[in-house]
């Protein structure tokens, strides 16, 4: 284990391996990561990943549109497969005030160069046969729009950041932070060990909060249960698998806030919550 870097970064999940990685590839070699248990063992290994270019900010529209093209270039940089599956995404509107904010969107990502369409729920059900017409009264089909494995992004990432020297160390509690007056750190792990960095990245995740109270820092942190099902596997899909030779188009319910997507041959569904339970009260 290094005892001196440029940026200790705390926490192997998404966020934190992309941070690792996107140092590397600005020349900033002299990092590590240092992750508690192993990569993706916090929040990440079990999300979603659903992928969606649509967003109000157009700067993070652009954001997330780079991200879907990176997921491609990482893949193939590192040999890592990233489950990507780009099979487009419905976006549906219940109102007509729904529409209209769907119709500003494809007009924004136009501009953006993204490739949007308008369509009828007829059209739109032509695409997924699992929607039911009538609680809608159009929709937005994004070409891009699909999922990814996050366990698979996250090592992709560490694997091309590790070919630019990045150094990564698991199993490694990050247990204190210590401010120097010159204004670098001593990063204090449980190997009893410290690595001497001039930046510290926390991106603990779950455990952001925490990490943050080492150094004084009380984050407006907490994470939130949320929770999502899969279905058995469906006739319905694997009939529209054999059919059509695709993957059905994922598809989100703003006024639902409910997303859905195809996962092998079944459906998986997942809500944001109205009263949704902290995962760790604050104290």
């Amino acid at each position: 284990m290094k005892s001196t870097a440029r940026v200790v970064v705390i926490g192997g999940g998404v966020v934190g391996a992309s941070v690792l990685y996107h140092l590397t590839k600005a020349g900033w070699t002299d990092v590590v990561l240092v992750e508690r248990k192993q990569l993706t063992a916090g929040s990440t290994w079990h999300a979603a990943g659903g992928m969606h270019t649509l967003n109000g900010d157009p700067n993070v529209a652009r954001l997330q549109q780079y991200t879907v093209n990176l997921y491609k270039e990482i893949e193939k940089e590192s040999g890592q497969n990233c489950g990507i599956h780009l099979p487009g995404g419905l976006m549906l509107a219940d109102t007509p005030e729904r529409l209209d904010f769907l119709r500003m969107a494809q007009a924004r990502g136009r501009y953006l160069g993204m490739h949007m369409e308008m369509l009828s729920m007829k059209e739109a059900k032509a695409l997924n046969p699992l929607l039911e017409e009538k609680y809608f009264v159009g929709a937005l089909y994004d070409e891009d729009e699909g999922s990814v494995d996050p366990y698979g992004v996250t090592h992709a990432y560490a694997i091309c950041a590790k070919k630019l020297g990045a150094e990564v160390y698991t199993d490694t509690w990050v247990t204190g932070l210590n401010h120097r007056p010159d204004g670098t750190w001593d990063v204090i792990t449980d190997q009893d060990h410290t690595i001497h960095a001039e930046h510290v990245v926390n991106a603990g995740g779950l455990w952001a909060r925490e990490v943050g109270r080492m150094c004084g820092l009380e984050l407006p942190v907490l994470a939130m249960e949320h929770h999502y099902l899969m279905t058995e596997p469906m006739d319905e899909v694997i009939e529209y698998n054999k059919t059509m030779g695709r993957e059905l188009p994922h598809i989100i319910d703003f006024a639902g806030e409910i997303y859905a997507r195809q996962e092998g041959q079944s459906i998986l569904l997942g809500t944001y919550e109205q009263e949704n339970r902290p995962w760790a009260a604050k104290e």
